[in-house]
């Protein structure tokens, strides 16, 4: 049976132990409905956790007994870092919510030349990134960035880094060869609704950024920074695909 699984706000360690967070304690007596006795899965956000039996339900927490610390396995071994334009509505919360799942470590929000929403919820956010990592089975929580200009932040990335700036106008995702950028720290590139403007990408191409693009069809802007941060951080599992 799959245990219910949750991340807390201090470092695991094996003993008897309290949760005190009073959004956790209703999720996990009132909403989940479980029972002393019952196990589940702790873990620190910084990629340690551990089983736990609960022992009891007190006034305001629930008390625990934690065992079977250990390192979580579950995280890609790519360092992928995401910048994609704030898009309109819940569209932004759906991207935030995906690329958590599927393995991003980072996530960086951009205002460009056609950015229509300057600002973001932060809470909320934050929010759905937690719990998209413990849904998914992450050890480490995603770092989200404050929103940053375009213009600013794209000269002061890594040279080292191997920088995925998607618009239709580069070479077919299929043309590049993951073991071109190994294990590098990488960073996936998506723009606004209206997409990049003509300048946004000559100046990626002149701090020799890979222009790529997800085939002829020209998807939303949700859709492909989902795609392209899924192909980043698990390149192999599209070169295996038949043609």
């Amino acid at each position: 049976m799959r245990l219910n699984r949750f991340i807390v706000n201090f470092k695991i360690k094996s003993g008897n132990s309290k949760l005190e967070d009073r959004e956790l304690f209703n999720q996990i007596r009132n909403v989940l409905k479980l029972k002393v006795g019952d196990k589940i899965i702790l873990s620190d956000g910084g990629g340690n956790e551990a089983t736990a039996n609960i022992l009891g339900y007190k006034r305001d927490f629930i008390e625990v007994s934690i065992s079977d610390v250990t390192v979580n396995q579950n995280e890609a071994d790519r360092q992928v870092i995401l910048y994609c334009a704030v898009l309109k509505k819940e569209n932004f919360e759906l991207v935030v919510q995906k690329a958590t799942e599927v393995g991003v470590k980072e996530i960086v929000p951009l205002i460009t030349e056609r950015t229509i929403k300057l600002n973001i919820r932060r809470d909320r956010l934050e929010k759905i990134i937690k719990e998209a990592a413990e849904q998914s089975g992450r050890g480490i929580v995603p770092i989200l960035r404050d929103p940053v200009k375009f213009n600013e932040v794209i000269k002061q990335v890594s040279s080292n880094d191997s920088n995925l700036f998607f618009d239709q106008s580069g070479i077919n995702l299929s043309d590049l060869k993951p073991n071109a950028y190994n294990l590098k720290p990488i960073s996936v590139w998506i723009g606004p609704e209206g997409g990049w403007t003509t300048k946004e990408v000559e100046l990626a191409k002149e701090l020799d950024f890979k222009i790529l693009n997800l085939g002829k069809l020209i998807l939303r802007a949700e859709t492909a920074a989902i795609i392209g941060t899924y192909f980043a951080v698990h390149p192999h599992t599209y070169e295996a695909l038949p043609r």
